[in-house]
């Protein structure tokens, strides 16, 4: 039997199951990143990609380096990872010629940086993660994603919004800013969402401290990298980061945006997500100042988990 082949990528096991729950064969995954290509690939294009791959009766994992058997015409950069302490030869899916490469590998989510290679300290966005509380309801999420939207709109600035392909959403905006500057930006509209409805939200970033309460997370910043506009989850239903306009996010679920559903909601589109994104934008310095004087969330956890752990130690 002949192997399939798509742009010079030869295409195996299609008809197997793509994960436990997804409801999908490894075919609908390869059918559906073809379809969505054009409106996938802005957003993946020259951005160091990481992915999250799912192999037949395993656990999905993430690959950041790009194994020694993918072909020569893959672009890749290689970046010092300061977490661990070494290079990694990140690959750019700049083309669908490479994504097609990656879906034939079980890439089923795709996470790119917030910078374009070369431009390490030039994020293009400043994002927000709004998260659920366990058990929570997506219109829970809503109404934390308006508290954000007043925030930036406070401030000057406008942004779009999607939902994460999980349970929550991300608001994307896309600035002109330094790394450093855009951190302390995103921690400062945090607060300023969170001082809003602190009933509703919180920027606690230990989860025992959020009390049921809807998370801003603000830690997408520098090295950070965040799943793309469009692309699938290794969640049950294989659903999709999909955009929505601010108007709309009441008449919607994130398990409304699968596989399967999407290329008929995006049939004829090219331009849907970059069509609700605002230019560039500047960040004020009175803005960057006010975050700098917030706390870096994950430093302040670290440090405050440390306490607490000296604290319940039977000697203290």
């Amino acid at each position: 039997m002949t192997t399939p082949e798509r742009d010079g990528v030869a295409l195996t096991h299609l008809d197997e199951p793509l994960f436990d729950g997804a409801g999908a064969t490894k075919r609908d995954l390869v059918d559906y990143l073809d379809a969505a290509a054009e409106l996938i690939l802005p957003g993946l294009r020259d951005r160091p990609l990481s992915v999250i791959r799912v192999r037949g009766g395993q656990q999905p994992f993430m690959q950041k380096n790009v194994p020694d058997y993918a072909p020569p015409w893959i672009q890749t950069v290689t970046l010092w990872a300061e977490s661990s302490k070494r290079e990694v030869r990140y690959a750019l899916c700049d083309d669908r010629r490479t994504l097609l490469w990656f879906a034939n590998q079980r890439a089923v989510e795709y996470h790119p940086t917030l910078f374009l290679a070369g431009h390490m300290d030039r994020p293009t966005y400043l994002v927000l993660d709004i998260d659920p509380p366990s058990g929570g309801e997506f219109g829970h999420v809503v109404a934390a994603l308006r508290l954000v939207r007043q925030a930036l709109s406070d401030v000057g600035l406008t942004g779009a919004v999607k939902t994460s392909g999980a349970k929550g959403a991300h608001v994307y905006v896309p600035i002109d800013a330094n790394g450093d500057d855009a951190a302390a930006a995103t921690r400062a509209i945090a607060v300023r969402a969170e001082r809003y409805d602190p009933a509703l939200a919180t920027t606690a970033f230990i989860k025992e401290d959020r009390k049921g309460k809807v998370f801003l997370d603000s830690t997408r910043a520098h090295g950070a990298s965040v799943v793309a506009v469009y692309s699938p989850r290794a969640r049950p239903g294989a659903t999709v980061s999909f955009p929505v306009r601010w108007d709309d996010l009441d008449a919607i679920t994130p398990a409304d945006f699968t596989v399967h559903t999407v290329p008929a909601l995006v049939a004829g589109q090219r331009q849907a997500w970059a069509g609700l994104m605002p230019a560039p934008q500047k960040l004020s310095a009175d803005l960057v100042e006010e975050g700098r004087q917030i706390p870096i969330a994950r430093v302040q956890a670290m440090h405050e988990g440390k306490r607490r752990a000296r604290a319940r130690r039977p000697d203290s």
